[in-house]
């Protein structure tokens, strides 16, 4: 059995077609979302539509909530706010409803999944080295936990203490717990373009994270043409 776990979407459907088709070669049967499907890129309705077909767990994130809110847009940096402000205009009311109703936090099997972090997921904290994890551990009761929101693959294990260990190939050991960001499709933060997403064999105790190349041009193209601001376009192609 394999999963794919991906997240951080952000309507970006050229990469999220890439991922899902990546997904399929490599076997997956089954699918895992760990937020933020909306925000950012041109297509949240289709990125919606496309989840929902999959039939498959997901938790919300700070842009679902956003984007799905009655309230005031407010703290957000330009570019969020923009994006999001775009994205309650291009959602009908039945994704709005369906992403409001996503749970924060879900148990999948044998691990739980998270689009922030375990201790205070309405907060919207990122976690950014071991001493951002270790929080997130004390309230972590599987042994794998999937996450996202900064846009960065990481892999946090708590053995004696926790470490920062790499995203090539992890392997699940007895009495280890690990918190591991998977990337993200729609808009990766880690100075490569490319869709991540990870991997993870049930079977095997294997997780490995995936980069799939996709039809950036196309995904440029359509942010320009929704009117959305230029360095929304001009970020994919750099990976920040």
């Amino acid at each position: 059995m394999k999963f794919a776990i991906l997240g951080d979407i952000h309507a970006n459907l050229e990469a999220f077609d890439a991922v899902m088709a990546d997904a399929e070669a490599q076997g997956c049967t089954h699918h895992v979302c760990i937020g933020d499907v909306v925000g950012y890129n041109a297509n949240p309705h289709e990125c919606v539509a496309r989840l929902q077909e999959l039939n498959c767990p997901v938790v919300k994130g700070n842009h679902d909530e956003e984007a799905s809110a009655e309230t005031e847009i407010v703290g957000l940096n330009p570019l969020a706010q923009a994006a999001l402000e775009w994205t309650r205009k291009a959602l009908t009311d039945e994704d709005k409803t369906w992403l409001r109703n996503l749970r924060l936090v879900r148990q999948v099997r044998d691990f739980i999944i998270v689009h922030a972090t375990l201790d205070t997921p309405t907060g919207w904290a990122y976690v950014m080295n071991k001493l951002d994890a270790m929080a997130s551990f004390s309230y972590q009761f599987t042994q794998a936990c999937f996450f996202g929101h900064t846009h960065t693959p990481r892999v946090y294990v708590k053995g004696i203490t926790v470490s920062l260990e790499n995203t090539e190939l992890i392997h699940i050991e007895p009495g280890r717990k690990y918190f591991i960001n998977v990337g993200s499709v729609g808009q990766p933060r880690d100075g490569d373009w490319r869709s991540a997403y990870a991997v993870y064999d049930h079977d095997t105790q294997h997780i490995y994270i995936r980069r799939v190349p996709y039809d950036l041009a196309t995904a440029q193209k359509k942010i320009r043409a929704a009117g959305l601001p230029e360095p929304l376009a001009e970020r994919l192609a750099l990976g920040k």
